[in-house]
């Protein structure tokens, strides 16, 4: 039997430092999920790399003008688009999920640089007059935003291009300097993005990326005195830790999500098919590996019996394996231990009385759309956070109090999506639903690379990410008056 090829091409890779190539003798493997192989490796990088990046950043003061930044944005928008064949197996290669899901993260990095070169050239300054009161003078009070000294951003491994791209393209758009730390799963895909800024014209000295294992290099990202801001994607334990030990500075930290899609009973078979669909998209893209995938579905007791097996019917129609084969729609978890936990999570919930409707075996880090009904709320198959393509079906009360009730009993605040067609049951779960985001008729994790976006409770600390709220968050605003007759 011929031996498969390789994903993609071996890629050992270097460090960016300011532009420069930096390596070191220990590395970090970097493996493909769907076989466990190594398909490149980066540098075991330290605490010095991290420091000597800081120590540029905080040393350099860019002097972009707003055309020169946006035309940095523009050009690393188009080499994206242009170089998508290229970029995506590269995604897939590291993180398992579908090449079609690949391509789609292209996208939405392309709209996020597009997105962020049209913000940065809008004025964000604002003008106070002073004779507004009887004691007011002939004044006018103007704001104007600066850039911080460095930004420091550590990212997670399951979106490695737009989760990076989230947190650099706001950076360039503000005049900042960035140092980023992707994480050691999937760091390959950081490395091409850096190239592909340089070369879109960004002035190396702005954006720096070190790699390597969390505890030789994670201190430093958290606690370094050149940096002003630390903005965080991934999970609640290393948020809260982070959140701790910065202390002092200022923190953006976007955390897990546990996502109710919710289907209320007032809704026709053909709504009920509408929702499914949403249902079953919301759990599986991306390989259910999105912190605002739906990871509850709270159906209402009355449609559950009619809902469900349109549930089971797409969830089935799902093709799964390969995640290089382009027909591909469902791909693998970011590594086996993984798929372990989350399937582990699966069999504990039929434990305490949920019925598993379709589990067509799982493959190594290959976890396949598993369908289970009459899950208990209270399970640890929906009480945490599974970050994988399990659509899990939880029947609630035909009470929207109640529903809400159970919505709002985990400790996530994150995203959620409700299903309903009355106007005034709509606005009842904006209200009551606690929550950074109430989506209707949409899936929780919908959104627009512009709009905010970001979670409460132990989803995150309030502020929000999105280009035009880490604009916000990326610099610091400086009032000035003038006599003004």
């Amino acid at each position: 039997m011929l031996k498969k090829a390789p994903p993609i091409a071996m890629r050992h890779e270097a460090m960016r430092i300011a532009g420069r190539k930096v390596d070191t003798v220990d590395r970090v493997p970097v493996h493909y999920p769907w076989t466990n192989e190594v398909i490149g490796s980066v540098p075991a990088g330290t605490a010095e790399h991290a420091r000597e990046a800081f120590a540029i950043a905080a040393a350099y003061e860019p002097r972009l003008t707003r055309y020169e930044r946006q035309t940095i944005l523009l050009n690393t928008a188009r080499i994206i688009s242009e170089r998508k064949a290229e970029l995506a197996p590269i995604i897939t290669a590291e993180l398992g999920i579908s090449l079609a899901d690949a391509m789609y993260e292209c996208g939405r990095a392309y709209d996020v640089y597009t997105l962020a070169g049209q913000m940065c050239i809008h004025d964000d300054g604002e003008i106070f007059s002073c004779d507004l009161t009887p004691h007011g003078k002939a004044r006018k009070i103007f704001t104007t935003r600066e850039p911080l000294r460095a930004i420091s951003a550590i990212t997670p491994f399951n979106h490695p291009l737009n989760m990076v791209s989230h947190k650099i393209a706001p950076a360039i758009a503000t005049n900042n300097c960035i140092v980023v730390k992707p994480t050691e799963l999937t760091p390959l895909t950081a490395l091409w993005l850096a190239d592909a800024l340089y070369e879109a014209g960004l002035p190396p000295q702005m954006l720096s990326v070190v790699t390597g294992w969390p505890k030789d290099i994670g201190d430093e990202m958290i606690t370094n005195p050149d940096f002003d801001l630390i903005t965080f994607t991934g999970g609640v334990p290393v948020g809260k830790m982070i959140a701790a030990k910065a202390a002092y500075k200022r923190q953006v930290l976007e955390l897990g999500g546990n996502d109710p899609l919710i289907i209320c009973n007032d809704l026709s078979d053909a709504d009920q098919a509408r929702a499914a669909d949403l249902a079953v998209a919301g759990a599986t893209k991306n390989s259910g590996q999105r912190c605002t995938a739906v990871k509850r579905i709270l159906v209402q007791e009355s449609v559950a019996d009619r809902f469900v097996p349109m549930v089971l019917e797409r969830a089935r129609a799902l093709r799964f394996g390969d995640p290089m084969d382009p027909a591909t729609e469902l791909g693998c978890v970011v590594h086996e231990r993984a798929a372990e936990v989350f399937e582990e999570r699966v069999f504990k919930a039929e434990a305490q009385g949920a019925k598993i409707l379709y589990h067509p075996g799982r493959q190594g880090a290959l976890l396949p759309p598993i369908v289970v009904d009459h899950v208990p709320h209270e399970s640890e198959l929906v009480m945490e956070e599974t970050f994988g393509p399990v659509v899990p079906i939880v029947r609630v009360p035909d009470s929207d109090v109640e529903t809400m009730r159970i919505s709002n009993s985990t400790p996530f605040g994150l995203s959620s999506g409700v299903c309903t067609n009355d106007y005034r049951r709509m606005q009842s779960y904006i209200r009551g639903l606690v929550v950074g985001t109430v989506n209707v008729w949409e899936v929780p994790g919908y959104r627009i690379e512009m709009s905010p976006f970001g979670g409460i409770k132990d989803s995150g600390n309030g502020y929000k990410e999105g280009v035009i709220e880490a604009m916000k968050s990326f610099t610091n605003v400086k009032t000035f008056s003038l006599p003004w007759a």
